[in-house]
């Protein structure tokens, strides 16, 4: 099956009128007032069909769906669907019945809102038609098409607001000052009202005091009420007999020396 054989269905209304129209005199068009509205010749179902780029309204019987009459449509507004003068519930339409007769009949609406879709369905129909009767035209000769032009006239110019977009990325990208550091390590002041606390070093190393150097001597400490003896360094001296050293015999020694364990600096 050839794409545009199979049949769609557009619109289905359950009530439609039939009149049966006089000749028109002039081409002022039809008036649904020149009818007999009061008493129409059929009354049934109306739907519109599409069969590839042709619509057909089809008047059928509301219970067996019976033919009763069809309009092939291949165009609109066109001559085969018309609309009336005075009214837009009613129109004028040209039925075949396939051996060559034609027929101009007229057909109302109860509701106006049945006659708006009944419009718009085969406007919608033949609005498809024309966009695939342009597709193919451009698919046969795609370079007759429009070509999209983006380059810049003669004469042309563009404008950009670039301070506005040096603010934001200033303001984003501007890294905050940080504080100067003076090491490492920040100390802190004590806080109001309390001592300052006296730094004492290890037993065994040198201090200065007044301006000269004073070895801490090696004793036992208490620290947070625990005990604590620092390891006694060994003094400089060549003789070995005893542990802490025969200061009489060592090399360089002298009377003014202070023996290990007696020489306590307090602070």
């Amino acid at each position: 099956m050839e794409e545009g054989e199979y049949e769609s269905v557009l619109c289905v209304k359950p009530e439609v009128h039939v009149y049966r129209i006089p000749p028109r005199a002039t081409n002022r068009g039809y008036r649904a007032a020149e009818w007999q509205l009061d008493q129409p010749s059929w009354s049934g179902r109306l739907r519109i069909t599409a069969k590839g780029q042709v619509a057909y309204i089809k008047l059928e019987d509301r219970t067996s769906g019976e033919l009763f009459a069809q309009a092939p449509v291949d165009q609109f507004p066109g001559t085969a669907v018309e609309s009336v003068t005075d009214s837009s519930r009613y129109f004028v339409i040209r039925i075949e019945d396939g051996n060559g007769r034609r027929a101009f009949i007229g057909i109302g609406f109860v509701d106006r809102g049945d006659a708006f879709d009944f419009n718009v369905a085969l406007q919608d129909h033949f609005k498809w038609v024309k966009q695939q009767c342009e597709f193919a035209k451009q698919a046969q000769n795609p370079d007759q098409g429009p070509k999209l032009d983006l380059g810049f006239k003669e004469g042309q110019t563009i404008k950009l607001n670039i301070a506005n977009m040096k603010k934001k990325e200033g303001a984003a990208g501007t890294p905050r000052a940080r504080p100067a550091s003076t090491g490492g390590l920040s100390l802190l002041p004590p806080p109001p009202g309390g001592k300052t606390s006296t730094l004492i070093p290890p037993p065994g190393e040198q201090v200065s005091v007044g301006g000269s150097l004073v070895q801490t001597a090696v004793g036992p400490s208490s620290v947070g009420g625990a005990t604590v003896s620092w390891p006694q360094p060994r003094p400089a001296t060549t003789a070995t007999t005893d542990i802490w050293g025969d200061f009489t015999k060592s090399t360089g020694s002298t009377s003014s020396q202070t023996p290990p364990g007696t020489g306590w600096v307090q602070f």
